[in-house]
């Protein structure tokens, strides 16, 4: 289980992935720590005022959540843009992950807590599609899609499936600078959320 909200221009010293534990798992069960997190990793280093803002929360609650992510060591300040009146904050990492059973075992409302603020997370940045869809350029709005299929797999098949989707993904044009300088003229930032769902016993 990955959330691959990432920032697009990691600057050096920013590492690739943070593997969690059971720290870094109860300071993310929280629903505004985990967007905080996202929008950090998405566009840059940013303060907490302006971090409210696209969040719809005040500064002071934007500014807690940060120094609760900072001591959890997901965030640290950019003393480079940060002055007496206003601290700047940015991403310790690019992509976090939850691949330990155990820890899931051990820490089930956290784990349950952490999952279930990151399908809300995916779930708004889908609502935010929707709501601009109808001012898309049509070639973006024929790119758009919702879909789902329900198959009848075995674990070990859907676990082969899921590698399978994330290898074509890999193949495509990550979303970072070299990648826009680089990018044919037209191109966009387009995400891909993907959600692998066993729906065991269902009649």
């Amino acid at each position: 289980m990955t959330n691959t909200e990432e920032k697009p221009d990691a600057p050096s010293g920013v590492a690739d992935s943070v593997v969690l534990d059971a720290k870094g798992l109860r300071a993310l069960a929280h629903p505004v720590r985990v967007r905080l997190l996202g929008l950090l990793r998405m566009y840059g280093p940013s303060t907490a005022t302006r971090l409210a803002e696209r969040l719809g929360v005040n500064s002071g609650t934007a500014s807690y959540h940060l120094r609760q992510l900072g001591a959890a060591g997901f965030v640290e300040e950019d003393t480079e843009r940060g002055n007496a009146r206003e601290r700047w904050w940015r991403s310790v990492h690019r992509v976090t992950e939850l691949n330990d059973p155990e820890l899931a075992e051990r820490e089930p409302a956290a784990t349950l807590a952490y999952l279930q603020s990151v399908a809300a997370t995916y779930a708004l940045r889908t609502q935010q599609a929707l709501n601009e869809l109808e001012t898309m350029p049509r070639p973006w709005r024929d790119a758009f899609s919702l879909s789902d299929e329900a198959l009848r797999l075995t674990p070990d098949e859907a676990v082969a499936l899921r590698e399978e989707l994330w290898a074509v993904i890999a193949r495509y044009r990550r979303d970072t600078r070299q990648a826009r300088a680089q990018a044919p003229a037209g191109a966009e930032r387009f995400s891909v959320i993907a959600h692998f769902l066993p729906e065991v016993d269902t009649p």
